[in-house]
């Protein structure tokens, strides 16, 4: 995952504002991800700390609100600017991104600011597997939107 994230990083970071910033949080969502995954195994020993699963879960609800309240926003702001308006591929595109949202806030809301013990961390191995495969797909889909983006805004609406 972070291979695919640096791949990304270097093709487009630079190109515009918006997706720089972007790629900065999921950057952030990484490393945080890192911290709590890397630590998964046997309950007693391996459990990461209160304060590492809530930066991880922070970072992951700093991520999902700024994709669907900030990033999309300024994106359609470019875009309306240039003349550019959206279609079918990238709304196509946008909504797996949404459909990988909620099994994201509920490991949030599972988690975060959860008492660490044998009961509420039962599932913990999985559920964080399981969310690790789910952030990967949300970046490969944003991959795509990312590329479609950047096309879109090098080629003026009508050119």
């Amino acid at each position: 995952m972070l291979n695919k994230h640096e791949k990304t990083q270097r093709e487009w970071i630079g190109n515009v504002d918006v997706i720089n910033y972007w790629l900065t949080l999921r950057q952030q969502l990484l490393v945080e991800y890192s911290k709590v995954a890397g630590l998964v195994g046997d309950y007693k020993k391996h459990l990461p700390s209160e304060d590492k699963l809530n930066h991880f879960c922070g970072a992951l609800v700093d991520y999902i609100s700024a994709g669907h309240f900030k990033i999309y926003d300024m994106v359609m702001e470019r875009w309306q600017s240039t003349g550019f308006t959206t279609n079918s591929d990238i709304d196509a595109l946008y909504a797996r991104i949404i459909e990988t949202t909620e099994p994201l806030l509920n490991f949030d809301d599972k988690y975060s600011n959860a008492e660490l013990n044998e009961n509420n961390f039962a599932g913990f191995d999985n559920d964080v597997s399981t969310i690790g495969e789910i952030i990967e797909l949300r970046f490969e889909q944003e991959d795509m939107l990312i590329q479609l983006i950047t096309d879109s805004l090098a080629i003026p609406p009508g050119a």
